[in-house]
């Protein structure tokens, strides 16, 4: 199954973090690959949002909505850094 885009979940990432997102740069951790968010694979119908690397198929993040608040892990995430 092939994942939609990081630009598929610029609307939660901006819920949460109250800033666009998806041409941050990010480092995969399992792999080291740098690359945009909005270049990373989302795959939105599990029982949360997964995101992956391109490269390595990494899980980078996780964001899981619950009781009307979403929870997002970046343990698969090495850095982000803010375009600019």
């Amino acid at each position: 199954m092939a994942g939609l885009d990081g630009n598929a979940i610029a609307g939660m990432l901006e819920a949460v973090f109250g800033t666009e997102l998806t041409t941050a740069s990010g480092a995969c951790a399992a792999c080291g690959r740098r690359s945009l968010v909005a270049e990373l694979a989302v795959y939105l119908h599990g029982p949360g949002t997964v995101v992956r690397c391109r490269h390595c198929g990494g899980v980078v993040m996780v964001l899981v909505e619950a009781r009307g608040v979403t929870c997002v892990d970046l343990n698969g995430l090495e850095a982000l850094e803010p375009a600019g």
